[in-house]
């Protein structure tokens, strides 16, 4: 009889990766995908410590599974990622019946521990160095980057996916678990990375999004000479078949010109930027150690719409970090005016065990003045998404279609050839919901953008309006290629 294993992901794209490449050592082993948990022979969770909401998520799954460890005792419960190495005896403690406990640099061994479990019914337990525990060479070494074979069945669409192109992280803000959870800062060496595109996009794959914790950091060492992101971007441009390239998370700091030169020139790079400012105030980002002030943030934003015009940017805050005072926060409220943002991310701060701010600033600011501040700084945030949005209307996009709209999938479920709502997302990454066929979906189409709301563009497909799509039986010319002097050998 086949095994089948269950996994529950929380947390960012760099968790979405290593649950694919984990199913896919998985079904190596024999495994089938399956998303009943008790239909399954091994369960696992891929965790995420940036909030305490995301640990208390995953400690509420285990304790709706100890009933059914108790009926089915012989499945393997795992948990595997950042919570994983960063609270690893402590998972046990709350959830004893955990057979596995495997953290962010072990994750190849995840086949291996499984069996092993099986053979002794033993808990196991496979996690990477501590920062302080022995030098940066060891301590990198026990951090593996795991990027085996690919396997589509997994990613949400067979023509989108995450390529990790650096593991780990030096920044070291007071505020985040990222460099102890998964290590020092690691480039891949970028031969590596450019062959992997190649075999996405020989399974299909039209679009990949470049990840690491700061990716505009990647840099690798040749020793004569060293690659930039944007030379590891010039190098996959020109894959036949690879149709857009993007890159997240970037740092304010490592926001080169010859980045930005790159996504205004290469016509395959999508032309979005998502670079985290976090706050508005030069005290609290002291405090968070960001390493640059609001007002070098600004400079910084400025460049890349000098450089790259029509950029979309969006940003990252954290509201109710140690010592915010209204003062400092009216700060932030007035960067977003000004900076206007085509969208933020805005959290509440998460006091995090063993981060440098729960060791040395109080977490001061009460629960619910964090929710107000929040919400203020939401409202901004949303009057300019919405007049970014309108700025769209009447205006002619390229789309490149994920799937149906949420509202299609809620609905009663539909025919094939069916006319549903469809969504997508442009070059600039606005989101764009239109009426068509499932024959769209994959492709990239033309929409004229006829309504938005703040987090929406809505509009129609002219007919005989594809682009990119069977070019060599239609009248249509492909668009000519920009020149790409950028451009560098794929091995």
């Amino acid at each position: 009889m086949t095994k089948k294993v269950f996994i529950e992901t929380v947390g960012c794209q760099m968790n979405v990766l290593d649950s694919e490449l984990v199913i896919g050592a998985l079904r190596k082993q024999g495994y089938d995908l399956t998303d009943t948990p008790a239909d399954a022979d091994v369960m696992l969770f891929n965790t995420c410590s940036v909030r305490e909401h995301a640990e208390e998520k995953t400690y509420s799954s285990l304790g709706r599974v100890r009933l059914l460890k108790r009926d089915k005792p012989d499945i393997v419960i795992g948990v595997l990622g950042c919570m994983a190495q960063k609270d690893q005896e402590l998972i046990r403690k709350r959830a004893p019946y955990v057979d596995m406990v495997v953290g962010t640099g072990q994750l190849a061994e995840v086949p291996k521990l499984v069996e092993k479990v099986r053979a002794t019914r033993e808990p196991q337990l496979a996690v990477s160095l501590a920062r302080s525990a022995a030098g940066r060479d060891e301590v990198e070494a026990s951090f593996v980057s795991y990027d085996p074979t690919r396997d589509p069945t997994m990613r949400p669409t067979p023509f989108q996916a995450f390529v990790r192109i650096q593991i780990g992280c030096d920044k070291f803000c007071t505020y985040c678990v990222v460099p102890s959870t998964r290590g020092p800062e690691q480039s891949r060496p970028p031969a590596h990375i450019w062959g992997e595109v190649k075999q996405l996009v020989d399974q299909g794959c039209k679009e990949v999004t470049l990840i690491g914790q700061t990716v505009n950091s990647y840099v690798y060492d040749h020793g004569e000479r060293r690659t930039r992101l944007s030379d590891l971007i010039a190098g996959m441009h020109d894959v036949a078949g690879l149709e857009r390239i993007k890159f997240v998370t970037n740092y304010p700091r490592d926001m080169t010109d010859d980045l930005l030169d790159a996504v205004r020139e290469l016509p395959k790079v999508v032309k979005y930027l998502h670079v985290p400012v976090q706050s508005g105030c030069d005290e609290v980002l002291k405090r968070m150690k960001r390493n640059y002030t609001a007002g070098f943030y600004m400079d910084m934003l400025g460049r890349c719409r000098e450089k790259v015009p029509g950029v979309a940017v969006s940003s990252d805050f954290i509201v109710g970090f140690c010592g915010e005072t209204e003062e400092s926060f009216a700060k932030s409220m007035e960067l977003v005016r000004e900076a206007k943002f085509k969208n933020s991310f805005i959290f509440k701060y998460s006091e995090r065990s063993g981060t440098k701010a729960a060791d040395r600033y109080p977490d001061d600011v009460p629960e619910d003045v964090k929710k107000r501040r929040n919400n203020d700084l939401l409202a901004v945030q949303n009057e300019n998404s919405r007049l970014d949005h309108r700025l769209q209307v009447g205006t002619t996009v390229d789309v490149l279609v994920e799937g149906p709209s949420k509202r299609t999938q809620a609905g009663p479920g539909h025919q094939p050839g069916e006319v549903v709502q469809l969504t997508g997302r442009t070059m600039t990454d606005h989101i764009v919901v239109f009426d068509g066929t499932d024959r769209l979906i994959g492709r990239t189409v033309r929409v004229a953008v006829t309504d938005s709301s703040p987090f929406t563009l809505f509009g129609g497909v002219p007919t005989d309006e594809l682009v990119g799509v069977d070019l060599a039986n239609t009248d249509r010319d492909p668009p000519p290629a920009a020149p790409n002097r950028f451009s560098l050998p794929l091995a």
